[in-house]
């Protein structure tokens, strides 16, 4: 379901972290612990899918400390976005409650065996603050820069010298085209500028649009300037379906590769806790760190340095067997981050 959620916060920020938010949340009860985490881990890929193939943003997956989990959860996963000013975003969260909220509140189902059973259940959500993200991850100082996919406008058309009949005609001609393919497309033949009508949709981050005069037409030619790096690229007028197509596609891979570049230059391992710090202080993003489990050290690092654990990556790939915080044995690769 969607619904409105409240909760306490001492301190709002539009997107992120509001007192009122959209969000979407999903509850499932299996017979099998097996079948509850498959469920729980296939949300999380589905949720992690949304991030790559719609918004552009890459995501680091993995598993919630005890301390960080979801509070009667056995287990929490999640997905972690980087922002540009270096802080991580918990972007989305799926849970493997066990049978705990099921005892208690003594949910029970007959089985196959025809003997009543408790069942093993999950929970999953994100919310708005992945439009948060969105504007964050991709935005410049213009505006919005909107991933093609998820775009309400795809592309917008600007007339140049639209009082003259064959401008205006050839763009309405392109309008009717792209619309019959599905392509959503704005025609903005309102009365200001061609300049003041860039800006505008520059602001409002579309990421193509489509400039034709007398000039292209004679030539049989438009123009497109893509959002994301505000090239212009000349068009023949028989390639408008598929050039607009494949711009599209560039568009959002290029974008999801600089968001994913960024993520990669400010993933930082660190050894010792002064190491930590550094990477906090001076480069931002992820400091990966070797974790004995103890969460004192969780609570000494949050203390010290106002950073959180935000996951245990899947992938998990060692790189000590020593705990920077207390100098005892660890085996768990972390993630610290400072986050909103």
């Amino acid at each position: 379901q969607w619904c409105s959620v409240v909760r306490w916060e001492k301190t709002t920020r539009p997107f992120l972290r509001g007192s009122e938010f959209l969000w979407q949340e999903g509850h499932t009860m299996y017979e099998t612990e097996d079948e509850a985490r498959n469920d729980a881990i296939t949300m999380l890929n589905t949720y992690d899918d949304c991030g790559r193939d719609l918004l552009a943003i890459p995501f680091v997956k993995g598993k919630k400390t005890d301390k960080e989990k979801f509070a009667g959860a056995e287990e929490t996963y999640s997905i972690e976005a980087l922002m540009p000013d270096g802080k991580g975003l918990q972007s989305g969260t799926t849970h493997y409650f066990g049978t705990g909220f099921a005892k208690a509140f003594n949910i029970q189902y007959l089985g196959k065996d025809n003997k009543i059973h408790t069942p093993h259940e999950t929970s999953w959500g994100v919310s708005t603050r992945l439009l948060g993200a969105i504007i964050m991850v991709h935005g410049d100082d213009n505006g919005l820069v909107l991933p093609p996919n998820v775009a309400p406008i795809q592309v917008v058309i600007i007339p140049i010298q639209q009082k003259k009949e064959e401008v205006m005609n050839k763009a309405n001609e392109y309008y009717q085209t792209l619309k019959k393919a599905g392509i959503r497309v704005k025609l903005d033949d309102s009365n200001n500028t061609p300049g003041w009508k860039y800006s505008e949709w520059e602001m409002k981050g579309v990421p193509l649009r489509l400039e034709v005069g007398p000039r292209d037409i004679q030539n049989g030619v438009f123009v497109l300037a893509k959002r994301n790096t505000g090239e212009k690229i000349i068009v023949k007028d028989d390639e408008l379906l598929s050039k607009i197509d494949e711009l599209l596609k560039t568009i959002h891979t290029e974008m999801y590769n600089k968001a994913k570049q960024y993520l990669d230059h400010h993933m930082t391992r660190v050894t010792t806790l002064e190491q930590l710090q550094d990477a906090l202080d001076n480069k931002g993003g992820y400091a990966e760190m070797m974790w004995c489990g103890n969460e004192e050290c969780e609570n000494k690092i949050k203390q010290l340095y106002q950073a959180t654990s935000r996951c245990m990556p899947f992938n998990q790939k060692p790189f000590g067997d020593t705990c920077p915080c207390c100098g005892k044995k660890a085996d768990k690769v972390v993630l610290f981050a400072r986050a909103y």
